[in-house]
């Protein structure tokens, strides 16, 4: 690594998905990384837990009433610690930070991001929703900051990878793979039955339980779809999405030779994780490896509008831009607590998420306090339908 330096890293949303991978990363290699933020939402005993293994410098619980909870926990460590949401925001300005990881959920990841860009931090990008409801801001706050933004999905990793090299050469398309779901081989109507329990159930991936409800619906296929254009640089018309049940191919890039280059790798999050961390080197791991005698078959198929319509969703918002982007995310967030809840239908959540793109106003060119705006609109309107 650079200098032999350790990078100094903050995880926001450590006790997530990501941001455990995250710090098994950092555990593999101690002499690279050192933790010097972690926040978390509402887990505080993870939390807890997390900063008395890795000894950060600061800890941040964005729920305020779990604050003096964790003030008490840590009060025999010199650690500093925060409390709300605002902390969340701030703390990724700390002049130590060299990258910071964005592993939380959902729309709550926009201003902190924005923050760490401002203060020059490198991005190492779980938060997508980030992407998909301001990304023209984004990368034009990356660009006058000189921020580079370093994907962490596993699709956008692999086309990052697949496009090293690859500077002055023309992209014709770049093909995002997915898995398809739980419930690729469903007809409509099993759709209509299907139980939270069963959508938690990802074939391939070990995911939190908003991603896997998105990924489930397909969704979360088109939130990435949507974050490929702002990340790349490419039209919607250029994106292709192929359902690849094994979860093997990553993603792929064809050029307009035909040639078309793919970053293969078994399911695990790690790998692109460490990827973004130590970009542009690679770092010895003790990870899984393919076992190509048993790998069998690696299988394609054109993904299904009909009976999984967020994709398409996605798509049009795409089309539409302006704040419907924002207007997508912001019902898909209320539909999605609101299936885990047991509220509504699968099925309801790509009809309300519809809705809310017929009936949301548009704005063309939004400002972050129109993103905002929208986000807290769209939200009041959507929990008034499912009521």
């Amino acid at each position: 690594m650079e200098n032999n330096r350790k990078r100094q890293i903050a995880i926001l949303g450590s006790t997530g998905s990501i941001g455990t991978q995250t710090l098994q990363v950092v555990e593999e290699h101690p002499e690279c990384f050192e933790v010097y933020a972690i926040t978390a939402n509402t887990r505080v005993d993870d939390l807890i837990a997390q900063a008395r293994k890795f000894m950060p410098e600061a800890v941040v619980i964005a729920d305020d009433s779990k604050y003096p909870r964790l003030k008490e926990a840590l009060a025999d460590l010199p650690i500093k610690v925060y409390g709300g949401y605002e902390a969340v925001c701030q703390i990724v300005e700390e002049g130590p930070i060299d990258i910071v990881v964005t592993a939380m959920v959902g729309f709550s990841g926009l201003r902190p991001t924005i923050n760490a860009i401002k203060a020059g931090k490198a991005i190492a990008l779980a938060n997508k929703e980030t992407m998909v409801v301001a990304g023209e801001m984004i990368n034009a706050l990356a660009m006058e900051y000189k921020t580079p933004i370093l994907p962490v999905d596993s699709e956008h990793s692999a086309i990052f990878q697949c496009l090293a090299g690859e500077m002055h050469n023309k992209v014709e398309k770049l093909i995002l793979t997915a898995s398809g779901g739980p419930f690729r081989t469903f007809t409509k109507e099993q759709l209509e039955h299907v139980t939270k329990e069963q959508a938690l159930k990802h074939p391939n991936w070990s995911m939190g339980a908003k991603i896997t409800i998105d990924s489930a619906s397909m969704m979360n296929k088109g939130f990435e779809v949507m974050e490929a254009k702002w990340l790349f640089g490419v039209g919607a018309e250029e994106i292709e999405v192929v359902v690849h049940p094994q979860s093997v191919i990553h993603s792929m890039v064809q050029f307009e030779d035909g040639a078309v280059k793919a970053q293969l790798g078994t399911p695990d999050m790690r790998l692109p994780i460490m990827y973004a961390l130590t970009y542009p080197s690679r770092l010895s791991s003790s990870f899984g490896r393919i076992d190509w005698s048993t790998l069998g078959e690696l299988t394609f198929e054109k993904p299904d509008l009909e009976l999984f319509p967020n994709l398409r969703h996605a798509y049009e918002a795409l089309a539409k831009g302006g704040n419907i982007p924002c207007v997508v995310n912001a019902a898909n967030e209320i539909c999605v607590a609101a299936f885990l809840n047991d509220r509504i239908r699968f099925t309801d959540m790509p009809r309300l998420i519809e809705r809310a793109m017929d009936e949301a106003a548009y704005i063309l060119k939004p400002t972050l306090e129109d993103y905002l705006e929208t986000d807290k609109e769209i939200r009041r309107m959507v929990e008034e339908w499912i009521n």
